[in-house]
């Protein structure tokens, strides 16, 4: 749970109880995809069991689960269908069908083979903080957070997020913390980097299980590459890496840090989210805190 992460801020109009948002994602439940259709997107039980809650507290805080199917008909075995049924129209008709025609045996293609085709399941974790006011998603790409997004504010009425904003950027203070040698407080410096031109060469350089305090670094940053990612640590209890974006990806909970939790009386689920929330959540706000504080819009 929670490997790759990207934060929003709930706006401050929004209230809810969890009652409320159970309802809510009960109605948009996920049902697998029919037999002809491609793409089927909703929300099932976090703790995994059948019939459950559809959000669960742990400690105060909310856990969802967003499930996405999707089926995909090779490309090649829909050309071959689709080549296949237009030799078939000009050897019987004696002419080639238009762009218009063509697209339209596609698409028949497509519905006829998609029975045929393997369907592929993958969650996404969401994490809510009601009291500190964050959502946060875990999810590898920025395209399927938008997607976990759009779901959430289309199940729960009258919520709605933005993205953290911060005083300064990432990359910005990765750079001066790269040039100074100075993390901030709380947090070191690891040995993996990339570093990216901002012109059109796009000219890359990166770091992998290198040090990072020597002249070639900062020398590739006042010829004016900027960080993208810099693999740090917080606290000696969890590693990560900032992107340019103010994402989090490669968490990882250092040895350790889940030292106890086996003792607690509730099950695996139940101290997982109640260990790995409690550690995120003063990494978060340390981490805004370094970077000048959050620009609150409006």
């Amino acid at each position: 749970m929670f490997k790759n992460v990207i934060v929003y801020r709930i706006a401050p109009a929004w209230s809810a109880t969890l009652e409320q948002v159970e309802e809510s994602l009960a109605r948009a439940a996920f049902v697998e995809c029919s037999a002809t259709q491609e793409k089927s997107v909703g929300w099932v039980p976090p703790r995994g069991e059948a019939h459950g809650a559809f959000a669960e507290s742990v400690d105060g805080q909310w856990i969802l689960k967003l499930m996405i199917e999707a089926k995909a008909v090779p490309g090649s075995v829909l050309n071959r269908r689709v080549k296949e049924r237009l030799a078939q129209i000009e050897a019987a008709e004696g002419r080639k069908p238009g762009k218009k025609e063509t697209r339209e045996i596609k698409e028949d293609a497509k519905l006829a083979l998609l029975p045929m085709a393997f369907s592929k399941q993958a969650s996404v974790a969401v994490w809510i903080d009601p009291a500190a006011r964050l959502l946060v998603i875990d999810a590898a790409s920025q395209a399927k957070a938008d997607e976990a997004v759009t779901c959430l504010v289309k199940s729960i009425e009258g919520m709605a997020v933005t993205q953290l904003q911060t005083t300064s950027s990432a990359a910005a203070a990765m750079s001066a913390w790269l040039t100074s040698g100075e993390p901030p407080v709380g947090f070191s410096v690891d040995r993996e980097c990339e570093l990216k031109a901002s012109d059109e060469s796009q000219a890359a350089v990166k770091y992998s299980k290198h040090p990072l305090d020597i002249d070639e670094v900062r020398q590739h940053i006042a010829a004016g590459k900027l960080p993208t990612r810099l693999a740090m640590t917080w606290d000696d209890r969890v590693s990560f890496l900032l992107t340019e974006s103010l994402q989090l990806k490669k968490l990882a909970f250092l040895d350790g840090v889940f030292d106890g939790a086996a003792a607690r009386d509730d099950d695996g689920f139940d101290a997982d989210v109640a260990m790995a929330t409690g550690e995120m959540s003063p990494l978060i706000a340390q981490l805004l805190e370094a970077l000048g504080g959050e620009v609150v819009l409006g």
